[in-house]
C-alpha cells in the first residue's frame, strides 16, 4: 500500500512540475494567457487516460503555473478548477481514448471566458468563447491526442500501477 501511494504522489508530483515548466514555456512565447492562448502543458490534461495521479498533478500544476506567472486570485481559482473538472471529466471517459480531449476543451470553454471577462475586463465574451476554444482545441485536441497516441505504446512502462 505505501508503494502505491509513493508511486501516485510522485507522478502527481511530476506530472505538475511538467505543467509548470510546459506553461512558463508558453507564457515566455506570450502564449500563456490573455484572449488567445495556447497552453502547451494543457495537453497534459488527457493524462488521466492513463494515470488518475494525473488529476491532482494539473491541478497543483495550474493552481502554481497561474499563481507564477501573476493572474489574479480569480484565474488562479476558476482557471484552475476549470483544468481540474477537465482532468476528472477525461479519467471519466477513458474508455473511449477518442474522447480524451473532449473533457478539457469543454471545461475550460465553458469557463474561461467568464474569468477573462470578470478577471481582466475582456469583451466581448463572445469572442472569448471562441479563443479559448481554438486555444483549446489546439492544445488538448491536436497536441493532447497526439501526446496520448505516442505515449500509448509504452504507458505501463511509463504509468505503471504499485
Amino acid at each position: 500500500m505505501k508503494q502505491k501511494n509513493v508511486l501516485f504522489m510522485t507522478q502527481a508530483a511530476m506530472i505538475a512540475a511538467i505543467y509548470v515548466i510546459l506553461t512558463f514555456l508558453a507564457n515566455a512565447l506570450g502564449l500563456a494567457s490573455g484572449a488567445v492562448q495556447i497552453r502547451f502543458s494543457e495537453a497534459l490534461t488527457v493524462l488521466p487516460f492513463f494515470t488518475p495521479a494525473a488529476i491532482p498533478g494539473l491541478f497543483i500544476g495550474c493552481v502554481l503555473s497561474n499563481t507564477l506567472t501573476g493572474c489574479v486570485p480569480l484565474d488562479i481559482v476558476f482557471g484552475s478548477l476549470a483544468t481540474l473538472l477537465g482532468a476528472l471529466g477525461t479519467y471519466c471517459v477513458r474508455k473511449y481514448k477518442w474522447l480524451a480531449a473532449v473533457p478539457p476543451v469543454l471545461a475550460n470553454t465553458l469557463i474561461v471566458p467568464f474569468v477573462l471577462k470578470y478577471a481582466y475586463g475582456i469583451e466581448p465574451l463572445w469572442f472569448s468563447f471562441g479563443t479559448v476554444f481554438l486555444g483549446e482545441f489546439i492544445s488538448c485536441g491536436i497536441l493532447g491526442m497526439i501526446l496520448l497516441f505516442s505515449l500509448q505504446k509504452n504507458a505501463k512502462k511509463i504509468f505503471p500501477q504499485a
